[in-house]
């Protein structure tokens, strides 16, 4: 697959639970290699079935915009103005192009309103990804997870040429 076939659009009310179950699905293939079982349990809202009700209230507050091959929602990204809140890809299609495909957009919908700098906080397991696209580490930061769990990740910027 090559990131051209990959479609981009908004996300829709229909596609909370299959953006839930990419987002659950996404983190329990994750080892526990950086975050223990607790910690990724929490990261993913202590769900193993997908739910669309939080995501229903995500789609309010962000901008959400989904991949979809085949007809198949792939992966999801999710911002406001200029920070990404959320970049998930299901494991069946990670490593096709489809998290930078999501990440490039985001940074050209910024572009496009003038931000000459986006943010995101990157999971340590992201840190590598972020950086291959040009983002660069500012600090580790505390994140906050349900229930007061807290987990370490990466504020890291992109400068971004304006369009």
């Amino acid at each position: 697959m090559s990131a051209n076939e990959i479609v981009l659009r908004p996300a829709q009310e229909t596609d909370a639970w299959d953006i839930s179950a990419i987002h659950i699905a996404a983190i329990k293939a994750l080892p526990a290699t950086f975050y223990s079982q607790k910690e990724l349990l929490a990261w993913r809202n202590y769900r193993d079935q997908p739910d669309g009700s939080n995501i229903m209230k995500s789609l309010k507050a962000e901008h959400f915009w989904v991949a979809v091959e085949d007809d198949v929602l792939v992966g999801f990204a999710s911002y406001i103005v200029d920070e990404l809140i959320a970049l998930y890809v299901h494991p069946k299609y990670q490593r096709k192009g489809i998290g930078r495909v999501l990440v490039n957009h985001f940074c050209y919908q910024a572009s496009e309103q003038g931000i000459d700098k986006v943010l995101t906080n990157a999971s340590l397991y992201a840190e590598g990804f972020y950086s291959r696209l040009g983002f660069t580490f500012i600090a580790r930061a505390p994140h906050q997870l349900k229930k007061g769990i807290i987990v370490p990740v990466t504020k890291m910027s992109k400068k971004l040429d304006l369009v």
